[in-house]
């Protein structure tokens, strides 16, 4: 059953055409990704699914009773605690569970209708299990530390979040918001490899259905089974992830190609035929050419033309010189701001055309380390060092270093004084700036246009060695794949970091991984650092394991040891308590018939006795209850 049948759909802006005829459909709990250079209508898409769009053509159904759930319906309460706020998300569980401590108490004091009271409780009950109520909150602290929140976070009021945590909270709320149909646009943006690796396992277990908009390729592949593309206007659906995508749309453009070159090729043959048959002009040549004629009909009424391709950034790296073989040499460099130690004791080196990635958890410094690297930063401690004939380009993921006062055409300009405009105006054509594009000023311009901007200042730069600092965020997908397909090609020596698991796999050399102590060295790409974390893992897992196993025997002959010597006591201890009762009897018969000197001699020795016999048997008792706990 669909849970989302779209049917020829077409929208427009003025002249401006997204897309027509758009038309696909999702099944219940099928994952899909949704696809397209920026600009394609992909989010416009969302829009008339949720309803703030209305198409010009066409509509989209949703199944009768489904919840759909996406990002702008949530936000975020001033006033409350980012916990707070997440588990609000389950105020109905909240409300029943409240209810029946409500219940309880009333049935304690007698208040009301026992029997009515009883009846209801169970009813409550039953739903608040069904419902989740047993593990709501353990959800609400699962997501929160799955996406990067501190237990010291939950405390903070959302008033104080910054905007990447309170997207993350209201993604939190969605995921936990109980919908069948969930609209993600990008959801893995201001997510850490860590927090996006728990996206992944939490929608792999999600009961309902997904559409998904995302450049991460990785996230694609792991996630979805299904893939519709908007290009050109068009949509087409593909049975699997991207990557399976990309082979079935290579090999069907392929053949559309081809079949499109033997279709025109064999128009151009009968069009020869015919032009001969009536320069020969007799009724047999005559019937020949309307014949043939009719054939390039039914050829032309059946051909497909292949699409356009979408225009694409070029790129292309060249440096204008050779480095040596090493490139740079890092020792025991540390730095803290304050009384906050970002990192400590780092020491690695980078050789001469190795693509080496920086990984690490959010915030452990290694956007900072690329700017100690150019030296943005003063170092702390330690030191590192350039190799000989080292022309270093950096990209920063924020850029800084561009003037947003200057037209796009004014920064790359300014930069390289030596270009023409006309070649300065084709370089920016290459990274699709056209036409009165290029005097758009730069605090006018998006993200991705200001990270084009920055791409283009690197290319043309000549650098020998390429520090990159998320050098794929904004760029689309297939913008990601021809920088990919450069940076492979590229002759110098690259050290980058990077979220982009896709990005990475594809060009790795080499990985780094930085940690508050120093840098974990893995050899390989992506997924290579991913299986040897998880060895470690699982190595550690082994070793804890037999320790565990090794505590447990130690454990056990202590308390095989302790059990040995507990009986011993106690049976003493009995031996001991019959012993002295005896004495007791005796001198109490003896009371009877002594003279006041002896009487008082007993009367001591008998309150002697009785004290030891009464120390005998809390010993007793003390050693009975330690019997039974060593025993269960």
């Amino acid at each position: 059953m669909a849970i989302l049948d779209v049917q020829n759909l077409t929208l427009s802006f003025g002249e401006n055409t997204l897309f027509s005829n758009v038309s696909f459909d999702i099944k219940e709990k099928e994952k899909v990704g949704l696809i397209g250079c920026n600009g394609a209508g992909k989010t416009s898409l969302f829009k008339i699914i949720t309803g703030d769009y209305t198409p010009d053509e066409g509509a989209c159904f949703i199944a009768s009773g489904a919840k759909v759930g996406y990002m702008e319906q949530h936000t975020c309460s001033e006033n409350r605690t980012v916990y707070e706020e997440l588990i609000s998300v389950f105020q109905d569980l909240i409300d029943i569970e409240l209810e029946l401590e409500s219940i309880s108490h009333r049935l304690v004091n007698g208040d009301g209708d026992s029997k009515s009271l009883i009846e209801k409780q169970d009813i409550l009950t039953y739903r608040f299990n069904t419902d989740g109520g047993l593990t709501y909150k353990s959800m609400t602290r699962s997501a929160l530390v799955g996406l990067g929140f501190t237990e010291e976070d939950f405390d903070m009021p959302t008033s104080k979040l910054s905007g990447g945590q309170r997207s993350k909270l209201i993604l939190a709320k969605l995921l936990l918001s109980n919908a069948d149909f969930l609209l993600l646009d990008e959801p893995t943006n201001h997510l850490d490899i860590k927090a996006v690796e728990w996206l992944e396992s939490f929608l792999k277990d999600f009961k309902g259905a997904c559409l998904i908009v995302s450049h991460d390729r990785y996230f694609l592949d792991k996630i979805t089974t299904k893939t519709v593309e908007i290009e050109n206007q068009k949509c087409r659906c593909y049975i699997g992830n991207y990557s399976e995508f990309l082979v079935k749309k290579a090999a069907e453009q392929k053949a559309i190609e081809e079949k499109y070159d033997n279709d025109m090729k064999e128009i151009a043959r009968l069009e020869g035929i015919i032009a001969q048959q009536r320069r020969w002009n007799r009724e047999k040549n005559i019937k020949t050419a309307e014949s043939k004629e009719k054939a390039i009909e039914r050829i032309k009424a059946q051909l497909v033309v292949p699409d356009s391709r979408v225009e694409r950034i070029r790129f292309s790296f060249s440096p204008k010189c050779v480095s040596g073989e090493d490139v740079l040499s890092v020792s025991d460099l540390s730095k803290s701001f304050g009384n906050k130690k970002i990192f400590d004791s780092a020491t690695f080196n980078v050789y001469k055309g190795e693509r080496v990635f920086l990984l690490g958890d959010n915030g452990c410094g290694k956007t900072t380390l690329l700017k100690v690297l150019m030296k943005d930063y003063p170092t702390d401690n330690g030191y590192f060092k350039l190799g000989a004939n080292v022309m270093t380009g950096y990209f920063d993921q924020v850029q800084e270093h561009l003037d947003l006062g200057k037209t796009a055409l004014e920064e790359v300009w300014s930069a390289f004084p030596s270009m023409t405009e006309t070649a300065v105006r084709s370089a920016l054509a290459a990274f699709l700036f056209k036409g009165d594009d290029v005097y758009k000023k730069l605090d006018e311009c998006s993200g991705g246009e200001r990270a084009r901007v920055a791409l283009l200042k690197l290319m043309l730069g000549g650098f020998n060695f390429l520090l990159l600092d998320e050098p794929t965020n904004h760029l689309d997908a297939f913008s990601r794949e021809e920088l990919e397909n450069t940076l492979i090609e590229y002759s110098g020596t690259m050290l980058i970091v990077s979220h982009d698991r896709y990005f990475i796999n594809k060009l790795a050399t080499r990985i780094l991984e930085l940690t508050p102590n120093g840098i974990k060295e893995y050899m390989g790409n992506y997924d290579d650092y991913a299986a040897k974390k998880e060895n470690d893992s699982a190595a550690l897992t082994a070793v804890i394991a037999r320790d565990k196993k090794t505590n447990e025997y130690k454990l056990k002959k202590e308390r095989q040891s302790l059990l040995r010597k507990a009986k011993t006591r106690y049976a003493k201890c009995e031996e001991e308590i019959e012993a002295i009762e005896l004495e007791i009897e005796d001198i109490n018969k003896s009371l009877a018939s002594v003279s006041y000197e002896e009487l008082m001699e007993l009367t001591a020795l008998l309150q002697e006795k009785t004290a030891t016999r009464d120390s005998l048997y809390v010993e007793w008792e003390e050693l009975s209850a330690k019997l039974t706990e060593l025993e269960d």
